[in-house]
């Protein structure tokens, strides 16, 4: 292999490599973790996550990444040169061409550390491209059009939103709310309305299996175990759909509210053209059962999710280098001629 053109989906909850004519080869949580005691790396990606809540003191599992930026950046680079190894082999011969995606309200610093950790993972260059543009590439909307195309894109850290024409955000927004404010926001219910105290794995089996972001129209349940509060004993509760959406409702309003602002912030005409298109969601957030209805119901826009959810994102930041290596044969050749 002689250097690969890789897209990286460099996620809160986690990390998708798309590698040039193979697709999304792999998708792990973003979870490290490593030995306090010797400063160590143990795991990394799916083993480091069945560590979450379940180590000794010495281990700690950490996620290096907070709402969609860098948080530790010595962890970070080590996780991502690990993925990248994982997903291209140790034996190339030349170091790859790699576009990482970040959230659209980044601030210049925030960009800087994911291009230098990408550098120092073992890039040769570093394209770095806004989660909404790739989000909308990957679900397949064609973005260089001159009309409007709205997509929300629920990652694990963020959720942004963006009016995108002509190739570019016109209106974006970016809110810290998203998939893991999600299971916090069931760990505090089942806390208050239970007296259960429960980890963020099971809060998230709950959020997979029986979350509502809208109220179904037959309820379902489950079983959930974790510790009473009051007596410090084990303790099995059942929990049904319509609580998760009264757990829900504060963080799938402020979700709503954001799309609802950046509607008002867009030009008139690429507004007609969203009412018309309507609203594409993406992101793995995007999964929880009932939020197209309830976007549906408080916006009055009709709402779809992207085919491919999860990957749409990884698959259009990889698509993003490959256009850009297009544009730049097509520019070369231009100058030759």
């Amino acid at each position: 292999m002689l250097g690969a053109d890789i897209g990286i989906d460099l996620g809160t909850a986690s990390v998708l490599v798309y590698v040039k004519g193979k697709g999304v080869v792999l998708k792990e949580p973003s979870v490290v973790a490593f030995d306090r005691d010797t400063n160590k790396i143990k795991a990394i990606g799916e083993e480091a996550r069945l560590m979450i809540g379940r180590t000794p003191g010495n281990i700690i599992a950490v996620r290096p990444l907070r709402q969609g930026v860098i948080s530790d950046y010595t962890v970070t680079e080590k996780m991502l040169k690990y993925f990248i190894q994982k997903a291209i082999g140790k034996r190339t011969f030349k170091k790859p061409l790699i576009s990482v995606c970040v959230p659209s309200g980044v601030t210049e610093v925030e960009k800087k550390a994911v291009e230098d950790a990408t550098y120092q993972a073992g890039a040769r260059e570093v394209t770095i491209i806004e989660e909404p543009i790739a989000a909308a590439i990957g679900a397949g909307i064609d973005i260089f059009k001159p009309c409007g195309n709205m997509i929300v894109d629920i990652g694990g850290g963020t959720t942004d939103i963006a009016v995108i024409s002509l190739g570019g955000t016109v209106v974006s927004t970016s809110v810290k709310i998203a998939g893991d404010d999600f299971d916090e926001a069931i760990v505090r219910y089942m806390r208050k309305k239970h007296n259960l105290l429960i980890g963020e794995r099971t809060a998230e089996d709950i959020k997979i299996n029986i979350g509502s972001a809208f109220r179904r129209a037959e309820p379902v349940s489950m079983e959930v175990r974790g510790r009473n509060l009051v007596s410090g004993l084990p303790r099995t509760v059942t929990v049904t759909s319509e609580e998760t959406e009264e757990a829900l409702r504060e963080a799938t309003a402020q979700i709503v509210e954001a799309i609802h602002s950046v509607l008002e912030r867009t030009p008139p005409e690429l507004a007609a053209d969203i009412a018309d298109r309507g609203i594409v969601l993406t992101g793995g957030g995007c999964l929880l059962h009932g939020l197209e209805e309830l976007i549906e119901d408080k916006i009055g826009i009709s709402t779809m999710t992207a085919d491919d959810p999860l990957t749409a994102v990884a698959v259009g930041t990889g698509k993003f280098i490959e256009y850009a290596s297009e544009t730049r044969t097509a520019k070369r050749g231009l100058f030759d001629k």
